[in-house]
């Protein structure tokens, strides 16, 4: 063998590692910016979701409060009928999903 045929293969192999540790290095950091995205995402979700929940408890706790330091109502002075107060809802979603539908339409 020739000893232009050895150098074609050093430089052949030594092309090819190069690529590799650059194919490496690039790998290695996209995915160590996948990982990094990620845990952001979740301490966001996570963040998220706690102010949704002290917002949640926050006004559960302000109408729990505020109905305790309204005025004593005798028991059976305000009828509790369950039923029409479901039916008022229903109406109530299907005027707002009617409302919903307009602003689709228009918008598309």
């Amino acid at each position: 063998m020739s000893n232009s045929v050895i150098h074609a293969f050093f430089l052949g192999r030594a092309v090819a590692q190069a690529l590799n540790e650059q194919v490496e290095d690039a790998l290695t950091n996209a995915l160590s910016e996948l990982g990094r995205f990620d845990a952001e995402q979740r301490e966001r979700l996570r963040q998220f979701t706690e102010q949704v929940m002290e917002r949640a408890s926050s006004e559960a706790e302000t109408t729990v409060r505020g109905r305790t330091t309204t005025a004593i109502v005798p028991i059976g002075s305000q009828p509790l009928d369950m039923q029409a107060t479901i039916d008022e809802l229903r109406a109530e979603i299907a005027r707002l999903r009617a409302e919903l539908q307009v602003y689709r339409n228009q918008s598309v």
